[in-house]
């Protein structure tokens, strides 16, 4: 997690997980700073950026032309992205500014998942618009935005902005989509890693799954329920041909009201930093390629002195910078990138145990060459593993704390075809992380 220069992230050989230039895995740790652009100072932006540099994020997924009438509303700069609102006639002194925050994160190893525009200026359903684009606009901004940045190896695109490809009275913007993402790679000069962000509930696959520019499959399972069945999401995009990389873009935000679309009320509680944990290691463990945090008043960037809130934020955005849940998700990364990682799969087949249903649903994995497996419970309980998947004789075993990052270890025991594990009291979740005794790897989520 040391600051470095940023090289392009591409899909690994095998098709399942993302890499650098050098081949080196790349455990993608996104955060939603949607309105980064629109809403906040330079300064600001750096305060944002170091402290999820620290965390280890290394994906901040922001937006170019902003939700929150971002055409017609002006960055912190007074500035506008278009002159009369035309994508044709675009303002330098606005997109300067991004250039700013997309350099400054290339200087402390970050990328941004730049999304072009936020997917109400080419279909609206809701929002404020206004819509901008149609197939020869898209094509044009595309190259356009595609050319100012062919030389920031550290922007990974991501098409779509929280629409569907068709609207509720049946019209179909897949090709305004294409033609943007062809504007794109023509600009970029060359293929480029991009995805799709859909709404909530649905996957890029469901409608650009078999296109080229479509690198890997991004879900947003939502802020509807608690334990939302993402897991189901993943394997479903994981067991689809052509295979491509996959993940969670977009999951139940830390502290964001637990209700439906559109009430959005705090009736119900607010999800919390167990709900995200959940969220991500079911995801990561059937099969994604990493996960991405959010926080329902950094998204907005919500400021009680100077915007109105939206959807009832619990707090502001800087107090949420440091909220349980950020710092857990980078312990996450540390586990995975603590044991050899592109050979990793989803396999079910580790537990003896039923895995659940709902609150209480576990995830297993393991490394397909038998070096290690882990399970994750996300209420405490006995569990049964098989551990005739490791190839070894001997095994050691780890209870990793997923709120502390920390491990506590089991010993070295012979290899037998089952064993129970029982996690140590306190939680309510737990990892059990076993090794190849062989291996002699360290405490799972240290890397040194």
């Amino acid at each position: 997690m040391n600051t470095t220069s940023p090289s392009r992230i591409k899909v690994s050989a095998n098709h399942r997980f993302l890499v650098g230039e050098s081949g080196a895995p790349f455990f993608w740790l996104g955060d939603t700073a949607w309105e980064i652009f629109h809403r906040l100072t330079r300064e600001e932006s750096e305060d944002y950026l170091e402290n999820r540099r620290q965390k280890g994020f290394n994906v901040i997924q922001a937006v170019a032309l902003a939700e929150f009438d971002g055409l017609r509303v002006p960055n912190a700069y007074g500035e506008l992205p278009f002159f009369n609102l035309d994508p044709a006639r675009p303002n330098e002194a606005y997109f300067a500014h991004l250039d700013w925050v997309i350099a400054r994160a290339a200087e402390k190893g970050m990328y941004i998942g730049l999304l072009p525009t936020w997917g109400d200026k080419v279909n609206r359903m809701w929002g404020a618009g206004l819509v901008v684009f149609d197939v020869q606009s898209a094509r044009s901004y595309g190259e356009w935005i595609g050319q100012r940045y062919r030389q920031a190896a550290n922007v990974i695109w991501i098409l779509g902005g929280d629409r569907p490809e068709t609207d509720n009275q049946g019209h179909d913007y897949s090709a305004v989509v294409r033609a943007m993402a062809a504007g794109i790679q023509a600009g970029v000069g060359s293929h480029t890693l991009m995805t799709y962000h859909t709404n909530g509930g649905r996957s890029s696959s469901l409608a650009f799954h078999n296109d080229d520019w479509l690198d890997l499959n991004m879900w947003q399972s939502g802020h509807h329920q608690q334990d939302a069945p993402n897991w189901e999401m993943i394997a479903a995009d994981y067991q689809r041909t052509p295979l491509k990389p996959v993940l969670d873009g977009e999951p139940n935000y830390e502290d964001h009201p637990i209700n439906p679309w559109p009430e959005w009320t705090p009736e119900k509680g607010y999800f919390r930093d167990h709900d995200v944990r959940k969220a991500a290691y079911r995801a990561v463990f059937a099969g994604a390629c990493g996960h991405t945090y959010g926080h329902h008043s950094i998204w907005q960037f919500y400021d009680p002195q100077r915007r109105e809130p939206v959807n009832h934020p619990w707090c502001d955005w800087r107090t949420a910078l440091d909220r349980p849940g950020a710092f857990q998700v980078g312990y996450l990364r540390r586990l995975m990138e603590s044991r050899p990682y592109l050979n990793r799969i989803p396999d079910q087949q580790v537990l003896v145990s039923a895995p659940g249903d709902g609150a209480q649903h576990a995830r297993a994995t393991r490394d397909s060459q038998g070096s290690y497996l882990m399970v994750y419970l996300p209420l405490a309980r006995p569990v049964g593993v098989r551990l005739g998947l490791l190839a070894a004789s001997t095994a050691r075993a780890w209870w990793f704390d997923p709120r502390s990052g920390q491990a506590q270890d089991l010993g070295v025991f012979p290899v037998e075809a089952e064993r129970e594990f029982t996690p140590p009291s306190g939680g309510p979740d737990w990892v059990l992380v076993i090794d190849d005794g062989a291996q002699q790897f360290g405490p799972p989520g240290r890397n040194e």
